[in-house]
């Protein structure tokens, strides 16, 4: 028999009008392509990176994504390692031709924050050979804020929108939850539309924010007192001039559930989520790169649970998605820069309380998420007569966010009155249960901060959404991935939201922070 073939680079000599690949399906013959031959016979690679014998080695064709998939979709498994090389491979007439293998994408980035942002940024690069690394930020030890909110989610926002491209219908839910050979994850969501109240003082205001939803196409009512009360008879609306009453598309979800999808449909994607908290970033030294390159981030500094060491994860970019910790996190990084530290990025924790309380008199199922005059909130929890609500302390009274100690005597005295004057009934509510947790506040304007860092070459932020992360999370990653892999947003247009806005004094107010 002839002997066997050595290992040849199908490419090493450039492809000719039609181009080579560098890696072929198995057993396919290379009549056209240059290369070299020790017995007789074509150069013949498989999917793996093997030669075999005289025909090719016996692995089967690697998985190719199908025509139409979505790159947000399953990654392809590895090719496995060559079979015994030499038995008898099929003949390769009866082998259909496989396509070319794409090249490989390039591997995702560090991204320090392992919550809803920083999930669906890293879940929404296309798979790649080295995976992006989730980790706390320097609170990593407090709960996300996403498990500690209301859940709640609504399309009524009083500036205007970042656009998309081209108007097209919003992309399905399995683009960015749906896992192979997983049963779908029950995010136990409950339709129900936002109720903003709003004084004569602030009704233009409203009128104005309805009018705007109305041209993005949000389906959006405003109601009068009278029509108020004919909908919802529960409510006290005597110094009430106008509500608006969102149609559709709003209601609240379980966050715990609706982060554990994200992290799964991340994971299956080759994400790998690393528990740590990550202290600071490393640059490179002096001596190391030029000084304009010394703007860069070289490590991200993580240290490990029961461990008193930092890890250093090398890095060529870094996504900033630390949640109410983003701002600490970045100011470790822009301290001692050459030419000085720019000013810190005013994403910061603020502590907010989320009480729990029982009427049995409430409202019923038609009980809508009810933000008040007063900024009160409430929204029903289940169906046995049990609430969920609070309020945002007023401007220069935030709690100490040491803690996540709850202060029940802001409910006593800030929140129950409130509560009790708008809806009668709970009056004689009762108490159950409370906890805090944490808003990353954006002090500047309260909308979402998203781009490259403005002095930071390497590392891009995401995060300061003030309360509306979990909801805006999907739009967020993949913009966000979308900038990391290609320079710019294809799906929508996120320039209005880049943190040059912050040092250059442009704000962007979200009026409808609840």
């Amino acid at each position: 028999p002839p002997p066997p073939q050595t290992h040849v680079d199908v490419a090493e000599e450039g492809g000719g009008e039609e181009g080579q690949a560098d890696v072929l399906g198995q057993g396919e013959l290379l009549p056209d392509a240059p290369h070299r031959q020790d017995s007789g016979g074509p150069g013949v690679l498989c999917g793996g990176g093997h030669t075999g014998v005289r025909g090719g080695c016996l692995c089967p064709p690697p998985a190719l994504p199908k025509a139409g998939v979505s790159p947000w979709g399953p990654a392809p498994p590895p090719a496995p390692a060559c079979r015994a090389a030499g038995s008898p491979a099929p003949s390769a007439s009866r082998r259909p031709p496989s396509p070319a293998r794409p090249p490989p994408p390039p591997p995702r980035p560090p991204a320090p924050g392992g919550g809803s942002c920083g999930g669906t940024t890293a879940g929404s690069s296309p798979p790649a050979p080295a995976p992006a690394r989730a980790a706390s930020g320097p609170g990593g030890t407090a709960p996300a804020p996403a498990l500690r909110g209301t859940g709640a989610v609504g399309a009524q926002r009083t500036d205007a929108p970042p656009q998309p491209p081209a108007r097209s219908e919003p992309p399905p839910p399995q683009d960015y939850l749906w896992v192979p050979n997983e049963p779908p994850i029950d995010l136990q969501f409950q339709p129900s539309g936002y109720l903003f109240l709003a004084s004569q003082r602030g009704a233009a205001t409203l009128e104005a924010g309805v009018k705007l939803q109305r041209e993005e196409g949000a389906k959006v009512a405003l109601l009068s007192p009278s029509q108020l009360k004919a909908k919802f008879p529960w409510i006290n609306t005597e110094d009430v001039a106008v509500a608006s009453y969102g149609l559709e598309n709003e209601g609240w979800f379980d966050p715990w559930s609706l982060l554990n999808a994200f992290r799964r449909k991340a994971m299956s994607l080759g994400v790998l989520s690393c528990v740590g908290e990550a202290k600071s970033f490393t640059m490179p030294a002096e001596d190391e790169m030029p000084l304009m390159a010394q703007d860069r981030v070289k490590y991200v500094n993580v240290r490990l649970p029961d461990s008193p060491e930092q890890q250093p994860v090398a890095c060529a970019i870094v996504v900033a998605a630390a949640g109410a910790w983003t701002g600490e996190l970045l100011e470790t990084a822009t301290a001692g820069l050459p030419g000085g530290s720019p000013p810190p990025l005013p994403i910061q924790p603020r502590k907010r309380y989320v009480y729990v309380w029982h009427c049995p008199d409430g409202p019923g199922l038609e009980c809508p998420f009810l933000i008040d005059t007063s900024g009160a909130y409430f929204r029903r929890e289940g169906i046995a007569g049990n609430f969920l609500g609070g309020m945002s302390p007023p401007e220069g009274e935030e709690p100490d966010t040491g803690d996540l100690e709850v202060d029940h005597g802001f409910f006593q005295e800030q929140v129950w009155p409130r509560l009790a004057h708008r809806v009668p009934p709970f009056q004689t509510l009762k108490l159950r249960s409370a906890w805090a947790g944490y808003y990353d506040y954006n002090a500047f304007d309260q909308n979402g901060v998203l781009g490259r860092h403005p002095r930071l070459q390497n590392v891009f932020v995401v995060g300061g959404f003030s309360g509306h992360g979990l909801q805006q999370a999907p739009a967020a990653g993949r913009a966000a991935a979308e900038l990391l892999l290609h320079g710019r947003c294809g799906t929508i247009d996120v320039e209005r939201l880049a943190p040059g806005r912050l040092l250059g004094g442009e704000p962007l107010r979200e009026a409808a922070i609840v």
